[in-house]
């Protein structure tokens, strides 16, 4: 079998946080497969094949103002990608009662035990979004709540939820790589009421929850907001992520246009997590 190679960036981030969030974030949707964080940045691989001139065309982050980010890159010869990722994932805890962990991490002892392999798939619960959706479903009643997981990543949302009692569970993401990854890990988890769905919202009709979660970003949520509501029973609970503190009062507008209550605001890191109910 001949080797696969790679091209390896190394991304110098200035400030850090939440430019590597949102650089990651970028760059897999433009196809990168593997990051390796660092302390001034982070290095990104692409398979060669995969690979044009033009693939950082989209990556909008390298153009803001907010941000000084310089790159290099070289090709690489094939990388054990398993020991790089087991040297870089760290086990997680929310709250003291919920653990993610990788299947080579000891089972810490908590009373929710979630284990996935993330891939490049978002939402390991280290990134601040996932981390507040850990903490809404730790803390509200779960039990035969039907619940939507909205871009649900490496579906540990989701997997969470059921471990809390939920069910009927929708996990849908528009990425097929996130589709695949939920799939692997709510087989892992034994999870039993997930159905991973690959789409975006219109995939949604005719469909009714109890708890909605949408964790993604700021434009996709405002953009589908209205079918959101649409799909929520009587007293049904919105929790969404995916924005910063600024965003917040045209989060909160599109909301209440929709009848929806503010209740709670969870903040980390100047990422923001809101619960609505109708």
């Amino acid at each position: 079998m001949s080797n696969i190679i790679y091209i390896g960036y190394e991304f110098k981030v200035n400030p850090l946080q939440p430019g590597i969030e949102i650089l990651i974030a970028e760059l897999g949707y433009s196809g990168f497969e593997s990051f390796v964080e660092n302390e001034t940045g982070v290095t990104a691989y692409i398979q060669k094949e995969e690979w044009n001139e033009s693939i950082l065309e989209d990556v909008q982050i390298l153009n803001s103002d907010e941000f000084e980010i310089s790159f290099t890159f070289k090709e690489i010869e094939q990388t054990n990608w398993n020991q790089e990722w087991e040297k870089n994932f760290n086990p997680i805890v929310v709250d003291d009662m919920c653990s993610v962990r990788a299947p080579f991490h000891d089972k810490p002892n908590t009373k929710f035990n979630i284990i996935i392999e993330p891939k490049m798939s978002f939402g390991t619960g280290h990134h601040e979004t996932t981390h507040m959706m850990i903490q809404h479903i730790l803390k509200n009643d779960m039990a035969d709540k039907s619940v939507l997981d909205m871009g649900c990543g490496t579906g540990v949302l989701a997997i969470l939820a059921e471990m809390k009692g939920a069910k009927p569970i929708d996990a849908v993401d528009y990425d097929n790589w996130c589709y695949l990854n939920s799939m692997e890990n709510v087989a892992r988890n034994n999870c039993q009421y997930i159905t991973v769905i690959e789409g975006d919202a219109t995939v949604l009709k005719n469909k009714k929850y109890d708890i909605i979660i949408a964790n993604i970003n700021r434009n996709i949520l405002l953009n589908d907001m209205e079918t959101y509501v649409s799909c929520l029973n009587e007293n049904g609970s919105l929790l969404l992520s995916g924005f910063y503190n600024d965003d917040i009062p045209m989060i909160t507008d599109e909301c209440e246009k929709h009848l929806l209550k503010f209740e709670e605001k969870l903040e980390r890191n100047n990422w923001v997590s809101l619960k609505f109910i109708n």
